[in-house]
């Protein structure tokens, strides 16, 4: 009930797509797999689910190697991929039950089967309509049915959000946590607050190379600086303070107003009071300007 992926590599022509990463998603987690377009992101993905082969290395899904064993693969894994493919001109009920066949869900199960992805899904109301007819979120919702339909241990989602609207977004994600309790989820995604709101840790890589892999509440630690906000009783330049080990900038917002920068590891919090108490410069306010995870991940993902 696992991924484990290790020194995955694989190679288009002269483009290396992805670049000997290493991590894990594990059982009961919903793992953020981020980075920029062209990433390595949706190949990852696609080589998880057995739809093209990896050049070198190897990942495995509940134990089972996607080429050696690819078919107990997919038995385990249900896949909504970025630009879902539905057959538009069948109803949703009927495409539900067309999914179920190819799992070899027969009789009563496969009614009893659809009928619980339907009402789970939302999509009660929407049964009996065409696919074709349907709005960009309920679509997803269809196709998040299908790749729950044979009940699978593991869910690997890229891009699920993609294009809705903010209540479409909140309902899939609703639906995404709700499913996620007893499954392994790997969710690739853009968009940084649905990686606070969902996911427990996560992967970012850049240009094919692994760049992070780490809880959702760590990913501040990396390559980040902190900035202190500092309001002073009358003007000053603040240049004393680039005495203090450890601090690496200073800018001046005006001038009784500046920003410390210094590395996250750090904090100077109480030199610097000291500091500008030794020179006659009496702080009135100082408060922290943490950065966002937007703002992280543009670090990360940019190099």
């Amino acid at each position: 009930m696992s991924i484990k992926i290790e020194n995955l590599t694989k190679v288009y022509g002269d483009q290396k797509a992805v670049n000997n990463i290493s991590f894990e998603a594990k059982p009961g987690e919903i793992l953020g797999f981020l980075g920029p377009n062209g990433a390595g992101k949706s190949t990852t993905m696609k080589i998880a689910t057995c739809y093209v082969p990896p050049t070198q290395g190897t990942i495995k899904v509940c134990g089972y190697d996607v080429v050696e064993n690819p078919i107990e693969v997919r038995k385990m894994v249900g896949y909504l991929p970025e630009h879902n493919p539905l057959y538009l001109d069948m109803y949703v009920r009927e495409y539900l039950e067309y999914s179920a066949a190819i799992y070899n869900i027969k009789g009563q199960k496969r009614k009893q089967r659809v009928d619980e992805m339907i009402e789970l899904t939302g999509l009660t109301r929407e049964r009996k309509k065409k696919i074709g007819a349907l709005s960009k979120g309920y679509r997803q919702r269809v196709g998040l049915a299908q790749a729950l339909i044979h009940d699978p241990e593991v869910l690997i989602l890229d891009e699920p959000t993609t294009g809705l609207d903010p209540i479409q977004l909140e309902d899939i994600r609703a639906l995404i946590k709700k499913v996620s309790q007893n499954k392994t989820v790997m969710l690739s995604t853009h968009i940084m607050q649905e990686v606070q709101i969902l996911c427990d840790r996560v992967v970012i890589i850049r240009k094919g190379d692994l760049v992070a892999d780490d809880k959702v509440e760590n990913l501040r630690h990396y390559g980040a600086k902190t900035a202190l906000n500092l309001k002073f009783e009358s003007p000053t330049s603040a240049a004393f303070l680039s005495s203090i080990e450890g601090v690496e900038k200073i800018e001046i917002v005006d001038p009784a107003n500046v920003l410390v920068y210094y590395a996250n590891d750090l904090d100077l919090r109480g030199d610097i009071f000291r500091k500008s108490a030794s020179e006659n410069q009496a702080i009135i306010e100082m408060n922290m300007q943490i950065q966002s995870m937007e703002e992280i991940f543009t670090q990360l993902a940019q190099g």
